[in-house]
């Protein structure tokens, strides 16, 4: 069974393929009117969604799909206690493929393994939402025509954002691409992700600084909901705003992009500027994800040719947000490229830290 539960899962071979048939949906779109009908899918929204939900919703139905699911967990099984093991066991009966977004994280890694259909994560705490990359990645595509031999600038949270997270998975994957990692220290990168990335990042505390070097500027929200303290959102949220004025700076073939929603680190009198590719960014999400719903069940009897292998962890992992410590399942881990041992729901460091 094939899922997409990190950015990752697809190869790069893979990931170019579900970007052609995007283009190819883009280009014919009543051609692909009736390809998924008497199909459904089951959207299992564990936490708020606007823009992923609908965008899986309109998704599925204009590939002549129906849809099926909830959109707030204290209306399903989950407020009796249900487990997401069970939930996808009993959802497995009622659909052909799943999109789960879950505040905990490695929520959507559990439900594959119990799913009898393909899973697709749409989202898991602050740890990866490889939908999101792919729309990213499509929206490059379409607006530079290449996705090698870029500098791309990721602004905000980068310490909670999982759509940075997921980002620079995919990214390093390409010839000549350069971060550059911009945030106050308290949002800094993870040391995970800072180990899997090509050695010539930079870090600044200065959107001015960075500007001028970038071809992809991608702007984050501070998210409120990441904080256990109310008093570091309320000190760090205005930390970086983009502005008409500091897109002086930037160059003419520059894009804009962020995940939305905003909620003022860009200002309004960005929109009307050319390079600002967020709202174009929106579209090419649904698009992109008929083409994973195309690609997954037409891709549901292959195996993984590079499933990860995990061996029993040697101890709990210590992430309060993964799902390995509010659900019964069997603890497991793997070894890093470093030799360090993480957990394989969250990629926590269970040793050596």
């Amino acid at each position: 069974m094939r899922h997409l539960i990190d950015s990752t899962d697809l190869t790069v071979q893979e990931t170019q393929q579900v970007l052609d048939l995007a283009l190819d949906i883009i280009d014919n779109r009543s051609a692909y009117s009736r390809v998924c009908e008497g199909k459904k899918l089951a959207t299992l929204f564990y936490e708020p969604s606007t823009r992923t939900r609908l965008s899986f919703t309109s998704a599925m139905m204009e590939l002549g799909g129906n849809v099926l699911g909830f959109s707030d967990a204290g209306t399903s099984s989950v407020s009796k206690g249900e487990t997401v093991a069970d939930t996808v066991r009993v959802v497995s009966a009622f659909a052909d493929i799943i999109a789960m977004r879950h505040f905990k994280e490695g929520a959507p890694c559990i439900a594959a393994q119990y799913s009898r259909i393909p899973v697709i994560n749409a989202g898991d705490g602050g740890h990866a939402h490889p939908t999101q990359t792919l729309t990213d990645l499509l929206s490059i595509l379409r607006e530079l025509g290449h996705l090698d031999n870029l500098t791309v600038g990721l602004c905000g949270d980068l310490k909670y954002g999982r759509t940075v997270h997921s980002l620079i998975k995919a990214m390093k994957r390409y010839e000549g691409i350069r971060f550059v990692l911009i945030s106050p220290q308290e949002l800094r990168l993870p040391d995970y992700i800072k180990n899997i990335m090509p050695s010539n990042f930079v870090e600044t505390d200065t959107l001015e600084e960075a500007l001028p070097m970038l071809d992809v500027l991608y702007m984050t929200r501070v998210q409120q909901e990441r904080f256990a303290d109310k008093n570091d959102y309320e000190r760090l949220k205005d930390s970086f705003i983009l502005d008409a004025k500091k897109m002086t700076l930037a160059k003419e073939k520059m894009i804009v992009l962020h995940p939305l929603p905003r909620v003022n680190e860009i200002s309004t009198d960005v929109d009307s500027d050319p390079r600002a590719a967020y709202f174009r960014q929106v579209e090419n999400g649904k698009f992109v994800r008929m083409a994973l719903i195309c690609t997954l069940l037409k891709k549901r009897e292959e195996e993984h040719p590079d499933a990860r292998e995990t061996v029993p962890a040697s101890q709990p992992c210590t992430n309060s947000r993964c799902i390995s410590l509010s659900e019964p399942v069997v603890k497991r881990a793997y070894i890093d490229a470093d030799g360090v041992e993480r957990c394989a729901y969250c990629d926590h460091v269970l040793k050596n830290e």
